[in-house]
């Protein structure tokens, strides 16, 4: 009795393809309609939580100071990554061991 490979293929195809279907159908039945859970949000109409809706957004009002340091260390980042910008061409990386 020889066993053809593509017989254990296919039938292996079968068996996933029912144990896909049979967990599909297992997560959806009937019992999915008592997975509800109705909970009361202690924080519903409180405009600290969730703002006023119909008002202009609340941080739109806080200003921040600009910090100086930040743009230096912005610009030591972008050199460090994509090279030193003067005298390079269009298009061309410089300092970079990667290319």
């Amino acid at each position: 009795m020889i066993i053809k490979i593509s017989h254990i293929k296919s039938k292996f195809v079968q068996a996933a393809f029912l144990l896909v279907l049979i967990s599909t159908v297992a997560c959806t039945g009937p019992q999915s309609k008592y997975n509800t859970i109705d909970i009361s949000d202690p924080n519903a109409g409180s405009d600290y939580v969730y703002g006023n809706i119909d008002g202009p957004p609340l941080q739109a009002n806080h200003q921040y100071e600009a910090d100086p340091e930040v743009g230096a260390r912005i610009n030591g980042l972008r050199d460090k990554m994509f090279g030193s910008p003067t005298g390079a061409e269009a298009g061309v990386q410089q300092n970079n061991p990667g290319q």
